[in-house]
């Protein structure tokens, strides 16, 4: 279970490695897609902007999940707000931006 103020970088990291191997756990699917996300932004596909949306879409599953999965109200602090809405925002401008190539 989350609580208030763990829904952060540094332990969501650890909770997708930690979910992904941890054998039938129904979130086990949603981590692995995270990191094939996380993972597919450090290749020489994430320059095609469809691959972009893609990556975007892999990495939001796991955090859609949690947000289902849990009460709304433990994801009400600005700790969580501000950069999850910050990494929508910085990962839709950088589909949208045109390549420089």
């Amino acid at each position: 279970m989350i609580l208030t103020g763990q829904m952060i970088g540094v332990p969501f990291i650890l909770w997708l490695l930690w979910t992904s191997f941890e054998f039938g756990n129904s979130d086990q699917i949603f981590a692995i897609l995270g990191l094939v996300g996380l993972i597919s932004m450090f290749t020489k596909y994430y320059a095609n902007r469809i691959l972009k949306a893609l990556i975007f879409v892999l990495m939001l599953s796991p955090i859609v999940r949690r947000l289902t999965e849990i009460p709304l109200e433990k994801f009400n602090y600005l700790a969580f707000i501000i950069p999850f809405f910050v990494f929508v925002m910085a990962f839709l401008v950088s589909i949208f931006k045109p390549n420089t190539k």
